[in-house]
């Protein structure tokens, strides 16, 4: 066994190998004694190698994945290393035959999809930075919903990029760690940063595997992509693979942002603003906390996706101001699509486990759910456009309603298909809605009556012995079998002719079996396999049904984390008295009674007051502001109120004033006191 351990050890040896042993994941050598500390778990010995004892940890099966969380916390990576067959089939081979075992996956902080080790309401990117000739390219994969992203970079451009992204994992080649003049970004990545061969980041090589994934000879439908994000694409692409073993999730098309669509913002800045968490590294205190009014999961990430890149794109700035005037506008239909979303499940990531084969009947479940709500989201949207349709729909309102679709086929037949009570795993059986199939009825009948007759059984057992604590019971080692206390045991019949055949004798009890009792526990065997083998076919064309319409239900999805955005930034505007910004391409920045979300929500829950509101403008002659005055006068609040009131409407949302109007700012600078990054000769004064 230690052979075949250290043989598939020696293939991944830069994660910790989880290799199975029955019930437990079992980690050994180095692996055990690193796990053992991380987890805070009893570290021991199982047999010797090289004359020393071997280290030994595990985590039971059953509840895994709370120790694979802390594990990834942590920065480490781990290979999962299952039994490729069943026990009793190698002893076929001898009977010192050790059980075929294999990595069916290694999971990385950026290749999560399980909701319990992922938060919901967040992204989860792996990334990849590359380089050629002198140019720089990153692209990036959402692995949980399959969002895929690519972006040119300038040099000067990359602290913000990768403070933008805050991926959870970031690829580069081993040349580009040794470049000098990154070592200093590098190192604020720490545990997030993995290498990679060179050979993982050839364009040519990156382009050839977009081709091969999406069945495409010409990539220009995509976008115009430059070599380095080629190169940081294919080697995305070879790295998940590598990854979950040959198997992939379903991806988008690769979405291309251009090099000067966003508004670039600095790692300094973006901390000092507090847009999606305080200095303190907590959600509560950011502008993220006041702003989100989203009721899903999807919703939540694409606002957190929008606050983290606010746009330089005029057309696309308005289009998103649009809907939420659109929602600002119409109370009743606002109120009545945020009570569809809140029960609706998370269609973007059940698709992604059942793509790589890692989903169960509730992503099935999840998915049927969930058009389901587009249905009604769509229903409702165009009886009211129809009942009293404004002069001008927004275009966004349009493409969400198209993107909606109509699933009726598919969500009757999950309907009908599934069980009311889903388990997680679809190898646990019983997900199968009664009537659905009638073979299969009929095998859980077969079963169901086996367990009737074996309760007849101990009944008849009991009258023929006189004994009333007889018990017919069962465990894995045995099957089914009689038991009776130690006491009762003189009283069992001992003739030639009894049907009780001695089967074990424990401190306190005598167990038997009979014949009939035998061939009626082949039958239940029996009935319960072809049971879950006909529920796992169900369960494989479910999902393949599901999978062919991979790509309408992934803009369903998308369509409702939309409206769920542009209805929550309407509630937000309307509960909190946020006006309409007028963004365009001037050079004027002018704020009327203008004031900062944050401070303002704070003086509300607290009662402390009212925030007292001010102007700000900065256009013509008055293009620079110096200024002054003493600590705790409110210098810095007045500076980050305005640079989030210009976040805010570049993401597309309304804004705590009166009026505003923004030329589309580029770039924001914004380092105030005691945050200074002084260590780099960055200061406020």
């Amino acid at each position: 066994m230690m052979e075949q351990y250290l043989a598939i050890k020696k293939e991944h040896p830069e994660s910790l190998l989880f290799y199975r042993m029955g019930d437990f994941y079992e980690l050994f050598f180095e692996d055990a004694v690193a796990a053992a500390k991380a987890l805070d778990i009893t570290l021991t010995k199982r047999g010797k190698h090289l004359g020393n004892d071997i280290p030994m940890c595990g985590v039971p099966v059953h509840s895994h994945e709370t120790y694979l969380s802390r594990l990834i916390r942590h920065g480490f990576k781990v290979a999962v290393c299952e039994q490729m067959e069943d026990p009793a089939e190698a002893r076929k081979r001898g009977p010192k035959t050790v059980v075929r075992r294999g990595v069916i996956r290694i999971i990385t902080p950026g290749t999560l999809t399980e909701d319990t080790l992922l938060d919901g309401r967040s992204h989860n990117f792996l990334a990849a930075l590359a380089a050629v000739r002198g140019e720089l390219g990153m692209a990036w994969i959402d692995v949980s919903t399959g969002s895929f992203n690519t972006q040119a970079l300038e040099a000067k451009d990359l602290g913000a990029a990768l403070a933008r992204l805050d991926a959870g994992e970031w690829l580069i080649s081993e040349d580009m760690a040794l470049d000098e003049g990154l070592t200093e970004i590098f190192n604020e990545l720490g545990d997030r940063l993995s290498r990679l061969g060179n050979g993982s980041f050839d364009s040519e090589k990156g382009r050839r595997r977009l081709h091969d994934l999406y069945g495409v000879k010409m990539l220009d439908a995509f976008g115009d992509f430059t070599r380095p994000e080629l190169a940081a694409a294919g080697a995305l692409v070879d790295y998940l693979e590598f990854t979950q073993k040959g198997k992939l999730p379903r991806l988008s098309p690769p979405s291309r942002l251009g090099r000067d669509w966003v508004m670039e913002i600095d790692a300094a800045t973006r901390r000092n603003l507090e847009l999606t968490q305080s200095l303190a590294g907590e959600r509560k205190g950011s502008l993220l906390n006041v702003i989100d009014k989203t009721v899903t999961g999807a919703g939540a990430r694409l606002l957190a996706s929008h606050l983290s890149a606010p746009l330089r794109d005029l057309e696309v700035i308005n289009t998103r101001l649009d809907m939420v005037r659109f929602f600002a506008e119409q109370e009743r239909l606002r109120g009545d699509i945020r009570d569809m979303l809140k029960p609706c499940p998370d269609m973007e990531r059940a698709l992604s486990r059942l793509s790589l084969d890692r989903g169960g009947p509730r992503d099935l479940a999840a998915v049927r759910d969930g058009l389901a709500t587009s249905a009604k989201v769509r229903a409702a949207l165009s009886a009211d456009l129809s009942a009293d349709r404004p002069a001008t729909m927004p275009c966004g309102i349009e493409k969400c309603l198209e993107d909606l679709g109509s699933h009726g086929p598919l969500v009757d037949h999950l309907s009908r298909a599934l069980a009311p009570d889903l388990g997680l795993q679809a190898r646990d059986g019983g997900f199968v809605a009664q009537g659905y199939a009638a073979e299969l009825d009929e095998f859980k009948a077969l079963r169901d009556e086996s367990r009737r007759l074996i309760a007849k059984l101990q009944s008849r057992y009991v009258n023929e012995t006189g004994i009333a604590s007889l018990k017919v019971k069962h465990n894995n080692q045995l099957g089914y079998f009689i038991e009776v206390s130690s006491v009762q045991a003189d009283n069992m019949p001992s003739s030639g002719e009894s049907p009780f055949i001695h089967r074990q004798t424990t401190a306190n009890r005598v167990r038997y079996s009979t014949v009939e009792l035998g061939d009626l526990q082949s039958a239940i065997a029996r009935a319960a396999d072809q049971a879950l083998a006909f529920e796992l076919k169900v369960f494989a064309e479910l999902c393949g049904e599901v999978l062919d319409k991979s790509e309408v239900i992934a803009a369903a999805a998308g369509a409702v984390a939309a409206l769920d955005v542009a209805s929550g930034l309407a509630q937000l505007a309307t509960e909190r008295r946020y006006v309409r910004p007028l963004v365009d391409d001037s050079c004027c920045f002018e704020i009327k009674a203008g004031r900062h979300p944050v401070v303002e929500a704070a003086l509300e829950e607290s009662q402390e007051g009212t925030f007292v509101a001010n102007d700000c403008q900065l256009s013509g002659d008055s293009s620079l502001w110096l200024l002054t005055g003493p600590n705790m006068a409110g210098k810095s609040t007045f500076l980050r109120q305005n640079a989030l009131i210009a976040v805010l409407a570049q993401m597309g949302s309304f804004v705590p004033a009166s009026e505003a109007t923004i030329g589309a700012v580029d770039r924001l600078f914004s380092r105030v006191g005691a945050a200074d990054d002084l260590s780099r000769g960055r200061s406020t004064f």
